[in-house]
């Protein structure tokens, strides 16, 4: 088996070790890849596995708020949780605010919790290119849960669904839109809708939108791989910590039928499977950053714009380039 300077630590538990681990498997830096890659293999073997559980939601709805709640009654069951959240960056400077922890001020304080904010850079689908392997790091680390938050851009969110075991979506009452529950997308993803802020005076109507929700998740099409009351709609506060212990019941009901089923299995081998596809297609469109091929491609871009080409040589003349490039 490889070995890494960070292997051992990591295995202990030891904080900072694993934010040492998540910086380096986050690096674009080709040296610090390859590192990336010996330490992943060399915890690859442990056979420790945490319940990954992704949580998306239009912003606003209170997810830092859900998860600080949720994380802290997860910490109090005896569990350890790591909470990998995910900040959208501008795409004119390319900065991230990162400012999750100062959301989570309880949890980051709480000795069984770790939270990692990543800027979600140039990636789409809510999360972070290396979030998969963060989430592997933090499974090395001996956490028990692993909370997934994304960014929460809306019904193109789906990404994180392909690295969890569990999606759970956040809504708030009367927003508007009970019927995007009958929608292909996100709403079909989810394997259970929970309904935030359900206190005070949204109380009522937080009532009505699960019920809502409910009877659009009837009319989905069930999925062979959950039990027959599944997905479903619920309601939480958590700001009053109110509907966190049957929502947490439920999870573990669903958890625990896909593994004596042996679903969540095949599922974490089918998504292994699918990113490996996934960082084949990155390292090839990786090679457009080369000296040679983007110049080729500033001069196509110019012979398009004086009308002296089409698009579509320009694009054919690229892909012999590419190709070329691949059979050497």
């Amino acid at each position: 088996m490889s070995s890494h300077p960070l292997a051992d630590p990591l295995r202990s538990g030891d904080r900072r070790a694993l934010a040492r681990a998540i910086t380096l498997v986050e690096s674009t830096r080709s040296d610090h890849r390859a590192e990336a890659v010996t330490l992943l293999e060399a915890v690859r073997g442990d056979g420790r596995e945490a319940l990954r559980i992704g949580l998306s939601g239009t912003p606003g709805v209170g997810k830092s708020t859900f998860i600080e709640s949720f994380g802290m009654f997860l910490t109090g069951q005896g569990l350890r949780v790591a909470v990998l959240a995910v900040d959208p960056s501008s795409t004119r400077s390319g900065g991230s605010i990162l400012g999750d922890k100062t959301r989570m001020d309880r949890l980051s304080r709480e000795r069984g919790a770790f939270i990692r904010p990543s800027p979600s850079g140039a990636h789409l689908g809510g999360v972070a290119r290396r979030t998969r392997e963060a989430a592997t790091l933090c499974e090395a680390a001996g956490f028990d849960v692993i909370l997934i938050e994304t960014v929460g851009v809306g019904q193109s969110e789906t990404a994180v669904a392909d690295m969890t075991d569990l999606f759970i979506l956040l809504l708030a009452p009367a927003g508007g839109d009970e019927l995007q529950g009958v929608k292909r997308g996100i709403m079909e993803m989810a394997d259970l809708i929970l309904i935030n802020k359900a206190d005070g005076d949204l109380k009522h109507a937080a009532m009505r939108t699960c019920a809502d929700y409910a009877g659009a998740l009837r009319l989905l099409r069930k999925r062979p791989y959950d039990p027959p009351e599944f997905p479903k709609a619920m309601t939480v506060s958590a700001l009053h910590e109110d509907g966190l212990a049957g929502a947490w019941d439920q999870m573990q009901t669903l958890d625990a039928w896909r593994t004596a089923q042996g679903h969540r299995a095949s599922r974490r081998a089918a998504q292994a499977r699918h990113w490996f596809h996934e960082d084949v297609r990155r390292a090839l469109l990786a090679r457009l950053d080369a000296p040679e091929v983007r110049a080729r491609m500033d001069s196509l871009g110019t012979a398009i714009t004086d009308g002296d080409i089409t698009t579509a040589e320009a694009t054919e003349q690229m892909r012999l380039l590419l190709g070329q490039g691949a059979e050497a």
